[in-house]
């Protein structure tokens, strides 16, 4: 009986400890183990043997047995599905800076595992950000743009504008699916339209299924979100030059265990945040905000900076906010780690501060660790409002100043990285984890 009952406390214990620290990306197990790469340069691929070029027009499938040279802007089109296999190889061409354009009506079926994933790279053998192109899906969500129907445009020359079409009424729309997926060094800069990110979501329905997707060494943003109601879990952006998260445009987004790593010396000085949500960027006269606000709900992220010397890269201005956020839009985020930022939120100075406004820009649960100034509203020296209100003890948020070796479990070791939070070295997981 005895036993019994030190088996029942420690249950409970062990329970409660958890429960206590499920904050930030979790699991059982380390869930980047295997499938995600960060030292992409030390990866040798085979040379292509197939091309990939022009329009795809019928049903086609990539076999893991051939590797593939993305050869300019390749369009999927005329409502077809283009079928990756796991362990599939796709080289974006660093000559033509190569494109994949998935258009409105037609699906991407790219199903890695984690001991095969699917692998967008480079073609050169000394890789670089900036290579070649990016991911583009295209589908037919709604967007807060007046009229249904926009056309996306980064200069890719379809032999048909229509292609390039997103936008529509129907939010369960579906693109297909993306899971173990990595996209390294992608984001070509060109300069009338900036920079390609290394994924686009634009009107993106959410019967569309994006997870365990990693964008790395991205020179422009690794995932950016435009319009469209997605669903969007274990998502990883490491040491991109740009954001590594945008979501725009009235896109109602829910981002759940997901990772982004930056670095002071590997990203745009004074222009990158890791978040960023807007209604829109442009075209004002275009966007209709009260039809459709940009909102995200994200639970269990984590966002971090990770520095050998966190405090000159924050003094010689490297390091900025980990969310930035612009009038129109609204957040819910939960139980997540925003660690190593200058500060840990700007709001946009439009932004009115007041109980209406706060209420659509929920904090709760959050581990705020290492961060010079919490929530600031941009220009305003006196943010004690805002430190009033997410300091409020019913939101449960943490404040900590601790060093990334004791705040997660492996962050130094580039071939066993491991960000799950430990506190007091017990390991943040979820119970209810089914992997």
């Amino acid at each position: 009986m005895k036993s019994f009952w030190i088996v029942i406390f420690s249950f409970f214990s062990c329970f409660t400890l958890y429960a206590q620290q499920e904050k930030g990306i979790y699991g059982l197990e380390n869930w980047l183990d295997i499938w995600a790469e960060f030292t992409p340069e030390s990866q040798v691929y085979k040379t292509p043997t197939q091309i990939l070029s022009g329009n795809i027009t019928s049903d086609t499938r990539l076999s893991k047995k051939e590797t593939y040279l993305l050869l300019g802007n390749v369009f999927v089109t005329d409502s077809t599905s283009l079928t990756i296999e796991p362990g599939t190889v796709i080289l974006g061409d660093y000559k033509s800076k190569g494109s994949l354009i998935v258009s409105n009506g037609s699906k991407i079926i790219a199903i890695g595992t984690q001991t095969d994933p699917i692998i967008f790279s480079s073609s050169r053998p000394l890789k670089k950000k900036g290579d070649w192109g990016g991911i583009f899906i295209l589908g037919n969500a709604p967007l807060n743009k007046i009229g249904e129907v926009r056309e996306l445009d980064f200069g890719l020359n379809p032999i048909a504008p229509e292609i390039m079409n997103y936008g529509g009424n129907d939010i369960a729309s579906d693109s297909g699916v993306i899971k173990y997926v990595r996209i390294e060094y992608a984001g070509k800069r060109t300069k009338q339209y900036g920079y390609f990110n290394g994924l686009t979501l634009a009107g993106v329905g959410n019967k569309t299924v994006i997870e365990n997707v990693m964008v790395t060494y991205c020179l422009g943003n690794s995932f950016t979100v435009i319009g469209g109601d997605t669903n969007l879990s274990r998502l990883v952006a490491f040491r991109s030059y740009a954001n590594d998260f945008i979501f725009n445009n009235g896109a109602r987004s829910q981002l759940t265990n997901s990772l982004a790593v930056k670095s002071p010396y590997y990203t745009s000085s004074g222009v990158a945040s890791s978040i960023y949500l807007a209604s829109n960027t442009a075209d004002e006269d275009k966007m209709d905000p009260e039809r459709r606000r940009t909102t995200l709900t994200a639970e269990n992220i984590t966002l971090l900076n990770l520095s050998d010397d966190l405090n000159t890269a924050i003094e010689i201005g490297l390091v900025k906010e980990a969310l930035y956020v612009e009038k129109g839009t609204s957040f819910s985020i939960q139980k997540s780690v925003f660690s190593g930022f200058s500060p840990a939120v700007i709001l946009s100075s439009d932004i009115d501060i007041d109980t209406n406004s706060l209420n659509k820009m929920e904090f709760s649960n959050m581990y705020f660790n290492n961060c010079k100034g919490n929530i600031f509203t941009n220009g305003e020296s006196n943010n004690e409002d805002l430190e009033n209100w997410y300091g409020n003890g019913l939101f449960k948020n943490v404040y900590s100043k601790g060093a990334d070796f004791e705040t997660f479990i492996e962050p130094v070791n580039i071939h066993n990285l491991d960000f799950r939070l430990q506190i007091n070295k017990i390991i943040a997981i979820n119970l209810l984890d089914d992997e």
